[in-house]
């Protein structure tokens, strides 16, 4: 039985519902990332304030500290969290990209050193399946293999194959049926190998299929070619997910291209910096212009802290460097995001996406995509990755 039921479409735009046993979710939609089980600085009933249907949790993360026997014991991921709506769970793949320093790939495994006390660990298909069981979680992710966006052609071909060959692995460790795991489809910037993997992955007969290998350092318009490229293999009838995509100029271009479900730390991250969004774009909360604000951040924004608070406010406390500062940022970034999630989802049914669309991109001004990319390198570089 399908897990996604299809509402409407315009041009490529979709919009649905994915059906999950803690709930169905509207598409398109976002997840907020809750690596180690939460979502910096927030709690359950803010996450709910602001939209969310479906959160992310890490299961490598997790096995780590506190470890999912801890978590079985205690009732599972969702009752640990008291967050009680749809959980995704991510497979520890990312981790193999993004700890690079801290692991080593082998056939059977990524080994891992933890970078908590340095101890060993090694997580294969079947440890990360038997993990995401025991959490609970209501769509989980097999082990991939996601390697730099410069990679060569051979490194992306062996990466593209040993995926596969671990998504077999995580298939056959499958046996819980309130489940849905969920293929990963890699191949870089290679639209060959991208229709490889997926050719393979559909064989496999997943319910559903994640874009992952993108958002890595590549320039957007490489990502988009690659998500339009991707989606377009991919059947109708069932959900798409692009992984680690969250900026709102790359959600709308995404879901121009067919893309279903998003998730990304970015929101929550740049918040706790103090940039916030805004409908003409990202601002800087430190800066002299709010010190004596009185409106909000965002006039239009019906999120808590633009409802409540003056921009002056807001700007005092992270200059203060309060720790309300970033609860009230994350908020409201939150819930611009979630809002325009719910604003494409309208759109779509209404049949007036593309209107919408240029509207939107119109108004809304991203960061420069050269110093975008720069501050990706550096991250990169300080995860030794190059």
């Amino acid at each position: 039985m399908s897990i996604f039921k299809l509402d409407s479409i315009d041009g490529e735009a979709r919009a649905g519902i994915i059906s999950t046993p803690h709930g169905s979710i509207p598409t398109p939609t976002f997840m907020s990332v809750a690596t180690q089980g939460s979502v910096k600085s927030l709690d359950p009933a803010d996450l709910e304030s602001v939209g969310s249907t479906i959160l992310l949790a890490n299961a490598y993360h997790i096995f780590l500290r506190p470890g999912v026997n801890a978590i079985e014991n205690l009732g599972g991921l969702h009752k640990f969290m008291a967050w009680h709506g749809p959980l995704l769970t991510d497979s520890g793949g990312f981790q193999g990209y993004s700890l690079k320093h801290l692991r080593k790939i082998t056939e059977d495994a990524i080994i891992f050193k933890s970078h908590i006390d340095g101890t060993l660990h090694s997580f294969s298909p079947e440890t990360s399946i038997e993990c995401q069981e025991k959490l609970g979680a209501d769509i989980i992710m097999p082990l991939d293999l996601c390697v730099p966006h410069n990679s060569d052609k051979s490194t992306v071909r062996e990466a593209v194959e040993l995926t596969t060959r671990w998504a077999a692995r995580c298939r056959k460790a499958h046996v819980s049926d309130n489940q849905y795991l969920f293929g990963i489809i890699q191949g870089g910037l290679f639209t060959d190998l991208r229709k490889l993997s997926t050719e393979s992955l559909l064989r496999l007969d997943f319910p559903g299929y994640a874009i992952g290998g993108l958002s890595v350092g590549e320039t957007k318009a490489q990502m988009y070619r690659m998500t339009e490229f991707t989606t377009q293999l991919l059947p109708r009838e069932l959900p798409r997910y692009l992984m680690g995509v969250g900026s709102p100029e790359d959600l709308v271009e995404c879901v121009a291209r067919g893309i279903d479900t998003f998730d990304c730390v970015l929101p929550t991250r740049i918040a706790r910096n103090g940039a916030l969004f805004t409908k003409e774009g990202r601002v800087n909360i430190y800066t002299a212009r709010f010190k004596n604000m009185e409106d909000p951040i965002d006039s239009s924004c019906d999120c808590y802290t633009c409802r409540t608070f003056s921009a002056a406010y807001v700007h005092h406390l992270f200059k203060a460097r309060e720790l309300l500062a970033y609860r009230l940022a994350s908020l409201h970034n939150l819930r611009f995001v979630y809002r325009l999630m719910e604003e494409l989802r309208s759109a779509i049914i209404n049949d007036d996406f593309e209107r919408y669309r240029r509207n939107f991109l119109e108004r809304f001004t991203p960061p420069n995509e050269h110093t975008r990319r720069e501050q990706k390198k550096k991250w990169l570089m300080s995860h030794g990755i190059t």
